[in-house]
């Protein structure tokens, strides 16, 4: 043959022009390309293959495809087209396309696509829910498609063992050979397309298998688009469930039904349902023993239903039903009974059991599809049922809702913990309300005691309710005791001559001296009974009871008045001194702050510093919820916040570790008032100045409970043992109880070095106080003398101690030098003879 060029091609078809046009017709097809560019349909002849088809024709077929999966809104649509292309392109009988998805933690397949035919419509081919066709993955050439994650070709389906005739028999067709494929994202299988029986040809060709790969590369695309878009969809739903259920939840801590309504209602149109239900479960785990008697006694059947996890009776108390089709509505139906319809149909086993497909209410609402989780505390005890009905795109529910109801039920499960911490608040805020009621009944003064002081029975045969103000005030007076008789105003003061019940006169007594009563309107029985009481809240116990709290009142009295101290201070803010010194040691337990912080005693779990101190300012401030005891009931709003504030810094004050802290500023306004002109002027450095009242205030409080150092001598002894004796007991506990050895002040073992002891007391802690307080005021040297006074005696008792002891020692070291002595002598003789 010749050499053909270029000119001999043109010359061969110029010769033969019939010969031109069927070439172009075939190969260019004009009509075609008028078709792509006039967006018209190309119509695929019956018949054709794929190697029929040009290469322009395939470029249509594509570009067609493209165009139409553009819309992302039916995938459906989409994957009907590619079904149908591929049926013709390969010349199948039909095709099928199962959509991947899992339900209870179990894969399957279901039909989404049915029997595509090249002239099917796509409305004839979709599987409606109701009516689908599922594989699990170990059923069928589908499931063990998908398992395998690779094409299969089977060209006789009676020999291949993982053929199931199961859809055969169901539709009267039957299945020659098969052609099967994956769609895949990653490792996760979205669908399976599935080509029956090839037409005029035993089974499906290689190449048939290549055009099937070729054309599920473009489905694989549209799949994989509107799966992300669906799980980007999940995903949106999921957060807002999340956010919005956490929102409502944290609102709402009073009680788990409405703690579940306001989540679950707000979350609503995230869940994608038609209606959903939560039933809330009894959470009683022992029945009451009257409970028990009939069916003990054969009276009433025991229950033989089915119980949880942790052995509880399955009990509804209450079910919250939600309607979200046509007109929502909520209905709330408490004790439902056991076939009340929500019971019946929550139940995902029963539905599939029983295929309950009927109207459920009187609404014609019909069950579709459900999905049923439990609500699990963090104690792993079921709390409630969410059962949730019908996808509102009629698809039942998937894996992906299940994910979505599993974490709101888990956040409703844990978010129990709030509503169980507010009930278990709640229930301690009510045992504290009936503590302190019963604690009030026996600690406050009775109506008795109140007339062994206030005798309006006795004097003017009147009960307390029916007399005037000024009826009692006059008897009371007549009761008090004269200041000047019990040395009220003197710093020697001391309350071992005068009883118990006549220190409460006396403290009664002092509020009418610094004109209190009068001022402040504090009626007399009201003022009687809340000395009465606090004199009852001290415990009996060795040094702080109701003496040394009255002593540390009676003290502070005294700095006011005798000490000339009140000029300083308003009346109200003397009215709330006294008060708080009062009752600055009230129920004390006869330990210390570090004794309750080492025995892990509730008061210091409660209070983290200042413990008793704090302990003291609460019970206080108990006594004065109660109107019949609250000695400042008349006082206004602002001037009631100023008395708690100054009894809150006085009372605290108190703790012996702050005395450190406070007392180089207490020394620079001593030094300042040692240096001002006039009286005027120092009362205004300290008055005008909220700060520097307190700090005097608070170091005033230190004086007054440490004042009994400074009692005459005879006093002073008999209380320095009192003390030693508290802390004695405090030592034996340490030892006992905690099983630790006690430090020096407090081992009973070294009761000997009290004087020591006493003398360093006096110079580490409390000369600085009272030396400061001569300096600040004159009037208030009395304490420093008898101060400087008991340390004169101390230092001498420990002086004899010290003698005592070297006497001793030098006794000792005699006697060790005498056996050392005669030691030696005897070393020098024979052990086992002497000479005579």
């Amino acid at each position: 043959m010749g050499e053909v060029n270029k000119q001999a091609v043109e010359q061969y078809l110029e010769n033969n022009p019939q010969f031109a046009k069927e070439y172009f017709d075939k190969k260019l097809k004009p009509e075609t390309i008028g078709a792509l560019f006039n967006d018209r349909k190309v119509e695929v002849k019956d018949g054709a293959s794929f190697k029929d088809l040009c290469k322009l024709e395939e470029s249509d077929i594509v570009f067609e495809m493209m165009v139409e999966m553009q819309d992302t809104n039916d995938i459906d649509k989409q994957m009907h087209k590619v079904v149908q292309r591929i049926v013709t392109l390969v010349n199948a009988d039909r095709g099928s396309m199962f959509i991947m998805r899992s339900r209870n933690g179990i894969p399957e397949l279901a039909t989404r696509l049915f029997d595509v035919t090249r002239n099917s419509e796509l409305q004839a081919n979709l599987v409606a829910p109701e009516s689908e066709i599922v594989f699990p993955y170990d059923i069928g050439l589908v499931g063990w498609t998908a398992h395998t994650r690779k094409v299969q070709n089977i060209a006789d389906v009676k020999k291949d063992s993982h053929f199931s005739d199961f859809v055969d028999k169901q539709t009267a067709y039957t299945t020659s050979n098969i052609l099967a494929a994956p769609i895949l994202l990653g490792k996760e299988v979205l669908a399976v397309f599935m080509l029956v029986n090839k037409i005029d040809e035993p089974h499906f060709s290689k190449l048939d298998q290549e055009v099937f790969a070729k054309y599920l590369n473009f489905a694989s695309l549209g799949l994989k688009y509107s799966h992300l878009n669906y799980l980007y969809n999940v995903e949106s739903r999921r957060t807002q469930v999340l956010l919005w259920s956490a929102n409502k939840v944290f609102e709402e801590l009073t009680d788990i039904e409405r703690q579940f309504h306001k989540a679950l209602y707000t979350v609503r149109i995230y869940l994608n349902v038609e209606r959903y239900s939560v039933a809330l479960l009894d959470m009683t785990k022992q029945k009451e023993f009257f409970d028990e008697w009939p069916i003990l006694m054969g009276e009433a059947e025991p229950y033989k239903g089915p119980k949880t996890p942790d052995g509880r009776e399955i009990i509804f108390y209450k079910i919250i039903d939600y309607l979200l089709v046509g007109k929502e509505e909520i209905k709330v139906i408490p004790s439902p009974p056991a076939d009340h319809w929500s019971l019946v149909s929550g139940l995902p086993t029963y539905v599939a059991e029983n295929g309950f497909k009927g109207p459920v209410d009187e609404t014609g609402w019909v069950i579709k599809n459900v999905l049923s989780l439990p609500i699990v505390n963090k104690k792993e005890e079921i709390v409630g049922i969410a059962t949730f009905y019908n996808r509102k795109d009629g698809k039942p529910f998937d894996e992906h809702d299940e994910q979505i109801i599993e974490g709101l039920t888990q956040f409703l499960g844990w978010s129990v913990l709030n509503t169980d911490a507010y009930d278990k608040m709640n229930k301690l805020e009510n045992r504290r309300d009936i503590a302190a009621e019963m604690l009030m009944y026996h600690s406050k003064c009775s109506n008795k005691e109140l007339q062994t002081i206030l005798k309006t029975k006795e004097k003017i045969n009147k009960e307390i309710e029916d007399c005037e103000q000024n009826e009692m005030i006059k008897i009371l007076k007549e009761e008090l005791p004269d200041p000047k008789v019990v040395d009220l105003y003197e710093f020697h003061f001391s309350d071992i001559p005068v009883s118990e019940f006549d220190l409460i006169k006396c403290g009664i007594k002092c509020f009418f001296e610094i004109n209190a009563v009068q001022k402040f309107k504090v009626p007399p029985e009201v003022l009687t009974r809340w000395m009465y009481t606090i004199r009852k809240g001290y415990r009996d116990i060795t040094y702080h009871n109701w003496r040394h709290g009255f002593n540390v009142g009676q003290t502070m009295f005294t700095l006011l008045m005798t000490g000339k101290i009140k000029k300083y201070y308003t009346d109200l803010e003397a009215f709330a001194m006294v008060a708080a010194a009062f009752c600055h040691d009230i129920d004390h337990r006869g330990t210390n702050n570090l004794y309750q912080m080492k025995s892990a005693a509730p008061l210091a779990k409660l209070h983290g510093s200042s413990i008793m101190e704090r302990h003291h300012l609460e019970y206080s401030k108990t006594l004065l919820q109660d109107e019949s005891i609250n000695i400042f009931q008349n006082l206004n709003k602002r001037q009631f916040e100023t008395v708690m504030h100054l009894m809150e810094v006085a009372i605290i004050a108190t703790d012996l570790a702050l005395y450190f802290k406070k007392r180089t500023m207490f020394k620079k306004i001593v030094d300042h008032i040692e240096q001002t002109q006039n009286e005027e002027e120092a009362i205004k450095y300290i008055s005008c100045d909220p700060t520097k009242k307190e700090i005097v205030m608070a170091m005033m409080m230190t004086g007054c409970d440490l004042s009994a150092i400074t009692k005459p001598w005879e006093v002073q002894s008999k209380v320095a043992l009192m003390v030693a004796n508290e802390f004695w007991e405090q030592g034996d506990l340490e030892r006992t109880v905690l099983e630790q050895q006690p430090i020096p002040m407090m081992d009973r073992n070294k009761a000997a070095e009290l004087p020591k002891l006493q003398c360093g007391f006096i110079d580490f802690v409390c000369t600085f106080v009272y030396k400061e307080f001569s300096r600040f005021h004159k009037e208030i040297t009395p304490m420093l003398d008898g101060l400087l006074n008991n340390r004169v005696h101390w230092k001498s008792l420990a002086d004899e101690y010290e003698e005592k002891m070297k006497a001793i020692e030098e006794k000792k070291k005699q006697e060790e030098e005498a056996a050392t002595k005669g030691n030696g002598d005897e070393g020098g003789k024979s052990k086992t003879c002497a000479i005579v």
